[in-house]
C-alpha cells in the first residue's frame, strides 16, 4: 500500500514536508559539529521534541546524497570507545547550501504565519 504521509506518534505529517526539511535539517545539525548516524538521528528526536523520529533507512541515503553534492565529508574514525564510526562534517559548499535553505525556510514560515497568526484557532480548511 501507497502512503503519502510519514506516521509519527500517531500523527501523520506529509512525506514530502519531511523530505523538504530532511537536508537543512542535516546540514544544519552538522554546522553545530561533526557527527555520525545514531547521534544525527538521537539530535532529530532533540529538537523536535521527539515528535520526528527518522529511521537510518532515510537519513543514510540522505547523507550520501549530500556527500556526492560536496555538502558533505565522510570520514572513518575511532569513536571514544574505540568502535569505528562514520564522521560526517558539513563543507564551505555544504554551508552555502544551508545559508541558502534557511533564507527559504524563513520566507515559507514568515508567510505561512502571516496567515496563521490571522486565522482563528480551528477555522483552517472551514469556509
Amino acid at each position: 500500500m501507497y502512503c503519502n504521509a510519514w506516521q509519527y506518534e500517531g500523527r501523520n505529517v506529509d512525506k514530502d514536508l519531511v523530505a523538504a526539511m530532511a537536508s537543512p535539517l542535516v546540514l544544519a545539525i552538522l554546522a553545530e559539529g561533526d557527527s555520525y548516524g545514531y547521534a544525527i538521528l538521537k539530535r532529530v528526536r532533540e529538537l523536535s521534541d521527539d515528535e520526528l523520529e527518522w529511521s537510518d533507512g532515510m537519513l543514510y541515503p540522505l547523507l550520501h546524497r549530500l556527500e556526492r553534492s560536496g555538502h558533505v565529508r565522510a570520514d572513518w574514525s575511532a569513536s571514544p570507545e574505540g568502535r569505528r564510526r562514520r564522521y560526517y562534517a558539513i563543507t564551505d559548499a555544504g554551508r552555502s547550501q544551508l545559508a541558502d535553505q534557511r533564507r527559504q525556510w524563513q520566507t515559507a514560515t514568515r508567510t505561512l504565519g502571516g496567515i496563521w497568526d490571522r486565522t482563528v484557532p480551528g477555522a483552517l480548511g472551514t469556509a
